[in-house]
């Protein structure tokens, strides 16, 4: 089954600062780890990056730019998006469709936010989904801490069973990586 690696939000914005995630240095080491497991499998790199009208998103701001220690290469794809779903009114399923992309790796920002939506909409789709349980980030809400958060998001997504498939719900570690 061929598979693709989606990074969402991985922007300046949200990885340095006051909107800066918790953990996001070692989530990023983890991205890392992941993507160039990608490339070496060939399997095809989607970098994602969230747009707001005003503020430090706004397209080709400072803060919109993808983190400076996010490894990134030249065949990787790029997507812009402007809600917490990587696929709505974006040409992400287009461009996995055109790649015979079945199956989605899924890490990156906001846990409770881009990363679940987006982890929902993928199995809505019909694509079978990983979710590397220590690649995606959230910061605390005022409610729960963001550890908290990313664990909640880790079980529900995992127990999720009525689009079909669970999502694999593992350590970036355990990922698989299938270029076919």
């Amino acid at each position: 089954m061929k598979s693709a690696l989606v990074i969402i939000d991985m922007q300046r914005a949200l990885c340095v600062g006051e909107w800066a995630m918790a953990d996001v240095d070692r989530v990023i080491e983890r991205i890392n780890t992941l993507s160039a497991r990608a490339r070496a499998a060939s399997i095809p790199v989607f970098l994602v990056q969230h747009e707001e009208g005003e503020g430090p998103l706004r397209f080709a701001a400072e803060g919109w730019q993808l983190a400076d220690t996010l490894a990134i290469a030249p065949g990787d794809h790029r997507v812009r998006k402007t809600t917490p779903n990587s696929f709505h009114d974006t040409d992400l399923h287009e461009m996995l469709q055109e790649r015979g992309v079945e199956r989605l790796v899924v890490c990156g920002l906001q846990s409770d936010f881009c990363v679940d939506t987006t982890v929902r909409q993928a199995l809505a789709l019909g694509y079978e989904v990983a979710l590397p349980s220590d690649a995606h980030a959230t910061m605390d809400n005022g409610v729960l801490k963001a550890a908290q958060i990313v664990a909640h998001h880790n079980a529900t997504l995992a127990n999720m069973t009525s689009f079909g498939p669970r999502v694999a719900v593992v350590p970036a570690t355990e990922v698989k990586m299938e270029a076919s």
